[in-house]
């Protein structure tokens, strides 16, 4: 019996493992946007590291963060971004939706909010890796006050990437949310640019959570946007660790289910709704 389900699970399995696939190799051609797209971020990068330098010479104590851990979220942030920015989208998904070839993504045999999700993940895993790698690299063999610094604790950078694992799906699972939406509006656009200027904002993109004010800050930990890019990043720098960055992770992990079981409930209505006319 065991044999047999372990079967069926490697059967259902197999094409989503071969799309991520297809996918993830496919997206790994664009090199040369991806060298222009690295330098853009180093130097994006160093200028709000300086920027920072400017504000810390006048009263350190006045931040939440230290300097080194501010450095580390940048870097991080720049690093990674193809894994969490919400504004990055796989247009292909919303090409699909509003020129009505989703008609032909509906008849096969794959449940379309899965293939989406493994694709988007592929997508930006490739993206990411082709960007990161370089980057951390560099940051890692810059001068002492602009270097990225890694965690000494072993147990923190084990804690670091698990929460970069939950934080990159509730980016995905969030994402999801804005790709159905396009089955109830007429244009994608207003919408993408909402989640352009709001969720990036409010998910640490623009600037550290924790820089936020106080009441703020506590209602956006609360919320998803908080399980995004702010969590791993908090976690690596040492604003979270032991038994705080325990309760984050399970903050993420509450978000990635309530997110996943919203956006199958959506779909299953949008499909519902779904008319194609011609032939």
């Amino acid at each position: 019996m065991i044999a047999i389900g372990q079967n069926q699970l490697r059967l259902f399995l197999k094409p989503y493992g071969a799309l991520f696939r297809i996918r993830f190799v496919n997206s790994l051609q664009y090199r040369a946007a991806a060298i222009s797209g690295m330098v853009t971020q180093f130097v994006w990068g160093m200028m709000l590291i300086l920027a920072f330098i400017a504000f810390y010479r006048e009263d350190p104590a006045a931040f939440p963060m230290t300097f080194e851990q501010t450095v580390a979220y940048i870097w991080l942030q720049q690093s990674f971004g193809w894994l969490f920015f919400v504004w990055l989208f796989d247009y292909s998904i919303f090409e699909s939706i509003e020129s009505g070839n989703i008609s032909y993504e509906m008849v096969r045999p794959m449940d379309l909010y899965s293939r989406w999700f493994v694709q988007n993940a592929a997508w930006r895993i490739a993206n990411c890796l082709l960007r990161a790698v370089p980057l951390l690299i560099i940051a890692l063999m810059l001068p002492v006050q602009l270097r990225l610094i890694l965690p000494a604790d072993l147990v923190q950078m084990g804690l670091f990437l698990l929460s970069m694992i939950l934080a990159f799906g509730v980016v995905l699972a969030f994402s999801m949310l804005i790709y159905i939406s396009t089955f109830f509006t007429l244009n994608s656009m207003g919408v993408r640019i909402f989640v352009a200027t709001a969720v990036d904002f409010l998910a640490g993109g623009y600037i550290p959570i924790p820089f936020f004010p106080d009441a703020v800050r506590q209602a956006v930990e609360w919320s998803p946007f908080g399980s995004m890019m702010n969590a791993p990043f908090i976690i690596f720098g040492g604003s979270a660790a032991g038994v705080d960055a325990v309760r984050v992770m399970l903050l993420q992990l509450f978000w990635l289910i309530v997110l996943l079981v919203i956006g199958r409930i959506c779909m299953r209505t949008a499909l519902r709704r779904v008319i194609a006319q011609g032939g």
